[in-house]
């Protein structure tokens, strides 16, 4: 997850702490029709909201320990141009936890089980944070996905694991799993937001992240971290464009991109933390409306 790995040196600090906006809107409700239903995949329910139509699907992947509800801004600004998918990953939100896996792989099949259930068509993947690599994943093995957008991540692909690195990463996973709520809050306070990010979305965040279920955020996290290894050679046989529409607020390797053979867009929004969709929706909305109609001039490309 690059909200993670945009700061592993605040591992240590939390670590050590333990033995330390622009206010363009408020969030809100969806206030669009959606039409709430509920799939299954391998067994575990997947809670999911549609609305809209149009020659596009956007399906919207949110990321580490929130839940659909961060999409609502772009639900209200999309639907009625587009056929919108929102969903719970499981073990987030309102889907189902009964299950032990939570690797990123098994969400990729998650998500494809999501397109071909409700038989989806032109599909534009847009994942955040660690939604990021669960896109990739689905995007790999299914040709029904015509571009994906990455929101605030693949900002560091190929950063090398070495041995010290690991151990640091093998000891916040430790605490964290000891200390969740201090831990976690520590980090999100840190790390996650800009000096301008509205208050009411930094009390919205580590609210979420504080009352998720901590045995599936650790796990889930873990995986990530095996998950992001793999970047480079997953992402050398995408055949989509990747759009990224990160925050500047940390640099985004592009010579690291160029590398893996990856065709790829930056598009980058000022002023935010990791969460631009929330923090600043309006300016998010139109970075992401060029994405699409640059998908419409052409698709798969």
């Amino acid at each position: 997850m690059d909200m993670l790995k945009n700061h592993l040196s605040l591992l240590t600090i939390s670590i050590t702490l333990l033995c330390c906006s622009t206010k363009e809107e408020s969030y809100y409700e969806t206030p669009v029709d959606m039409v709430p239903t509920v799939i299954s995949s391998s067994g575990t329910e997947i809670d999911h909201q549609v609305c809209g139509s149009g020659d596009l699907t956007l399906l919207f992947v949110h990321g580490w320990c929130i839940d659909k509800s961060y999409w609502s801004y772009q639900s209200d600004g999309f639907c009625s141009q587009y056929q919108v998918v929102t969903i719970d990953l499981p073990g987030y939100g309102q889907s189902g936890r009964n299950r032990d896996n939570w690797s990123i792989e098994q969400y990729g099949k998650d998500i494809n089980n999501v397109i071909n259930l409700l038989q989806l068509e032109n599909v534009v993947l847009v994942g955040h944070s660690m939604g990021g690599d669960i896109i990739l994943e689905t995007a790999l093995q299914n040709d029904k996905v015509i571009a994906l957008v990455g929101v605030d991540n693949f900002k560091d692909v190929g950063m090398e694991f070495n041995p010290q690195l690991q151990e640091e990463i093998n000891g916040f996973l430790e605490v964290l799993q000891q200390n969740y709520t201090e831990v976690a809050t520590a980090y999100a306070e840190g790390a996650l937001f800009h000096p301008e990010t509205d208050p009411m979305v930094v009390k919205r965040v580590i609210d979420d992240i504080q009352t998720a279920d901590s045995t599936i955020a650790v796990a889930s996290l873990q995986e990530l971290f095996d998950y992001t290894q793999s970047e480079p050679r997953k992402l050398s046989k995408l055949k989509q464009k990747l759009y990224l529409i990160n925050s500047s607020y940390s640099p985004t390797d592009t010579v690291a991109l160029k590398k893996t053979g990856v065709e790829f867009e930056l598009l980058q929004i000022q002023g935010t933390g990791h969460y631009p969709m929330i923090e600043k929706p309006g300016e998010f909305n139109q970075l992401l409306q060029q994405v699409l109609l640059k998908v419409r001039q052409n698709p798969g490309s």
